[in-house]
């Protein structure tokens, strides 16, 4: 590891620091695994801060904050240590400047989609303006950065899957073999034959990842994690019919932590157009199972369950944050604590706004009751099993046209319902991270039967704010009066107040699944 006393906000400011991020490369430290990246000029390779290789001689590194800013430098991604397996860089949700939002849709797929002018747009900036921001971050531009995710996406399926390399070119978000096979060549100097031909001697996966009722894949995080915690968390608010949580035979959401044999895990399931998707923590990662007949939303799904199960987070930054402030004993016991993020920003806030003042079970019928009413029905897969997830959560669009009456809401939630659903559905508030957070938090202040909780549980949950407060919840003031922590002492919570919540909440009494949260 690195010395004791290193800083490791070094190496996640503008302009990294070389001694810092050498110092990092030594150690393998996997405290700085996603923060930068390692180019070798005398190999034309760029690593992770964990690659195994030998420590390349000072003379020949380059260090680079981002994938793309060292491929459009002309340098290629290792195959020993994997790039195309690091965690997300935590420090743009912790900044959640206009960089940061855009890279969080890249991500998401609106590049592939709409190309770099539909994410300015989505962005409310000139293409013009966008491209001179990434350049100052990046060293690159946003169109590179979009190019290098699919690349390594791809390069994931690759190795990892035998999907059809026709399959591979489209799940990663090319619009067609030709491209696929171009960008390959280009950038990796190989085509995606050709890797795929290597990867038995590579060594660093095995091949049988092609599961049987699924394609699989490995999402890294940084350790620790505290996916026990999380998986209950997100047990005791699955939406009948939507998401489910499965325990082992004996277990339940409220038993102690996850058994280390394969019967011994939870399994998420969530339906996704066209099939399902099934979430499982691992040893040191989530194995992601995708069912579905149209892989093209593969990429989509890959950052929407990073952000669910926050695997782009900093627990050493975190901890070093908190631990020294009245929540050192909290963090300590629960070190990895994770905030549950949201697959859809969408229905986050519906949960947010139908949970107010009621039990999360009665939160958790009433979403289940909308989603038969106005949700729509999966299709499965042909020859897929029977799942116990059937429908997709109702869009924007459908919820505002959609007929709540006898589902057990109240006129005024209702209301509040129809007015959320109706402003997102004309795109008037973004709910999946292009807007500025305080921005989104003021227009949901604005809808009647929206206040201060419920517009920070929504930044907190969906919008990825890390310093999100929810200062009127009634068991953060009472857990903090137990503990005898004044309530001015929030503001030295800074930047991570939202995982001091989840610290808070989780030492409140009582059951996960009982708690009005």
């Amino acid at each position: 590891m690195v010395r004791a006393g290193h800083n490791v906000e070094h190496v996640s400011t503008r302009h990294l620091d070389f001694e810092s991020c050498y110092l990092a490369v030594s150690a393998c430290d996997p405290r700085f695994d996603g923060r930068f990246y390692t180019a070798v000029t005398s190999t034309g390779i760029y690593c992770r801060p964990v690659c195994p290789a030998r420590t390349p001689a000072r003379k020949n590194v380059r260090f680079y904050r981002h994938a793309a800013s060292a491929e459009a430098a002309g340098f290629r991604p290792c195959r020993r240590c994997r790039p195309e397996l690091s965690p997300g860089a935590p420090g743009w949700d912790v900044r959640a400047d206009l960089v940061g939002r855009a890279l969080r849709l890249i991500g998401d797929g609106e590049a592939d989609d709409h190309g770099v002018s539909g994410l300015a747009r989505r962005l409310n900036v000139t293409e013009r303006h966008l491209h001179r921001l990434f350049v100052a971050e990046l060293g690159t531009g946003p169109l590179a950065v979009a190019r290098t995710r699919r690349l390594l996406l791809a390069k994931q399926l690759l190795t990892e899957t035998h999907l059809p390399i026709a399959d591979v070119a489209f799940a990663s978000g090319f619009g067609s073999v030709r491209q696929f096979n171009a960008a390959m060549k280009e950038s990796y100097g190989f085509a995606p034959g050709d890797l795929r031909k290597t990867t038995g001697a590579v060594g660093a996966v095995p091949r049988p990842c092609l599961a049987p009722h699924g394609l699989t894949l490995r999402l890294h995080y940084r350790g620790p994690y505290d996916a026990a915690a999380l998986f209950r968390y997100l047990a005791a608010r699955a939406i009948p019919g939507t998401e489910s949580v499965t325990w082992p035979a004996g277990e339940s959401a409220e038993s102690g932590e996850i058994g280390q044999d394969a019967g011994g895990r939870p399994t998420y399931l969530r339906a996704v157009p066209g099939g399902w998707i099934a979430l499982v923590p691992v040893a040191d990662h989530i194995r992601l199972t995708v069912r579905t007949a149209d892989t093209r939303q593969l990429a989509r799904i890959v950052a929407r369950c990073r952000r669910l199960l926050d695997l782009d987070a900093d627990p050493e930054a975190i901890t070093s944050a908190l631990g020294a402030t009245s929540l050192g004993p909290l963090v300590a016991e629960r070190p990895g604590l994770r905030v549950p993020g949201a697959f859809d920003g969408f229905e986050l806030a519906v949960r947010a706004v139908v949970g107010q003042q009621i039990s999360v079970a009665g939160a958790r019928t009433l979403l289940g009751r909308i989603a038969a009413r106005a949700g729509t029905a999966v299709t499965a897969p042909p020859g897929d099993e029977v799942t116990p997830v059937t429908l997709l959560f109702p869009t924007a669009d459908r919820l505002a046209a959609a007929d709540l009456t006898g589902l057990g809401l109240t006129t005024r939630r209702v209301g509040t319902l129809r007015a959320l659903a109706e402003e997102v559905a004309a795109g008037r508030i973004d709910l999946d991270g292009a807007e500025d957070v305080p921005e989104t938090v003021a227009k949901l202040l604005r809808l009647p039967g929206i206040g201060p909780w419920t517009a920070s549980y929504v930044a907190l949950r969906a919008l990825g704010d890390p310093d999100a407060w929810p200062g009127g919840d009634l068991v953060l003031k009472r857990t903090m009066q137990c503990l005898g922590i004044p309530a001015e002492h929030a503001e030295r919570w800074r930047p991570w107040r939202a995982y001091a919540a989840l610290h808070l909440w989780n030492a409140s009494t009582g059951p996960a699944a009982a708690r009005d949260i």
